[in-house]
């Protein structure tokens, strides 16, 4: 039986307001963006989160429940030798204030399908359904496009989000399940993009150029870092390119939040933490205008 690596099933409205959304979020991503706001979706292994201001003084039931005695007491918060940590989640599981958390679970087809067939009902009165998100889905190939498959299969909406960095024989295999495509692009130059994310964005530009010559709906979604791609530069060069595709796409901004620099603390990672800056509001403005003007379906929010 195949399985997967997922992170989290999260059910919220959809952001253009059809119906009903809910998220599958896969674990792993070959990307390493400096402003990732989910880097507990980075890793494929599952991993622990603390958050020690959550710790009650009078529980720390979780202390003795540790088989490996990883868990101490410290200045009445709860402390993790992680080195010691093998990941059972069981400290997690008794935690009754959230203070543990095991970011990752392995699933079968069956118990995925078993969580989004809970939401058909809302799917069906609103005109929603499942997005695909991660992490990079195509991280785990095989168990993606089984699961794509039992999506369509029971003929629910089907919407995925992804870097771009994938194979593309892996990305057209895709096509014929998804009914529309969330394609993230960070920058338009290479050796910048390749700075700040771990990778060059060679095929991520050619597969988004393969991708709308299939016809098939995109939304091309742009996160905006001050200093970082909200430069007039970047943004001219990403609407030349996007004109120039056979399918004209429409746009999100994603403009910058912090969320990610806690979670870094949380993963007991605070030498990754890198905090950016949002652009202002008013050369967020300009940007959708600029957009706008030239012919783009644009919104702020994904």
């Amino acid at each position: 039986m195949i399985k997967g690596w997922i992170l989290d099933i999260r059910r919220l409205p959809r952001s253009d307001g059809q119906g009903v959304q809910t998220t599958v979020f896969f674990k792993g991503c070959p990307l390493r963006c400096q402003w990732c706001h989910n880097p507990e979706g980075i890793a494929m292994n599952p991993e622990l989160m603390v958050s020690e201001n959550r710790c009650e003084e009078a529980c720390f039931l979780c202390i003795p429940d540790c088989p490996r005695s990883a868990l101490t007491k410290h200045n009445g918060r709860i402390a993790v030798a992680l080195e010691k940590c093998n990941l059972c989640g069981r400290c997690a599981d008794v935690c009754a204030y959230e203070a543990l958390a095991l970011a990752g679970k392995e699933v079968s087809i069956a118990e995925l399908m078993t969580e989004v067939e809970k939401d058909r009902i809302f799917f069906d009165e609103s005109g929603g359904g499942v997005t695909v998100s991660g992490g990079e889905p195509f991280g785990q190939v095989p168990f993606l496009l089984e699961f794509l498959g039992a999506l369509k299969e029971r003929e629910i909406h089907l919407t995925l989000d992804t870097s771009g960095y994938v194979p593309l024989d892996d990305l057209l295999k895709a096509c014929c399940y998804v009914d529309l495509f969330l394609f993230d692009l960070k920058m338009m130059d290479g050796s910048k993009h390749e700075d700040y994310t771990g990778v060059a964005n060679d095929l991520i530009l050619d597969n988004l150029v393969k991708l709308a010559a299939q016809g098939l709906p995109v939304e091309v979604r742009i996160p905006l870092i001050a200093g970082i791609n909200d430069d007039v530069s970047n943004i001219r060069e990403t609407v030349e390119f996007l004109r120039s595709l056979k399918t004209k796409p429409k746009v999100s901004l994603l403009p910058y939040h912090r969320g990610g620099c806690e979670k870094y603390n949380r993963l007991g990672k605070r030498n990754h933490i890198k905090a950016f800056e949002s652009p202002s509001e008013r050369h967020i403005a300009k940007i959708m205008t600029f957009f706008s003007d030239q012919g783009f379906s644009v919104k702020r929010g994904g």
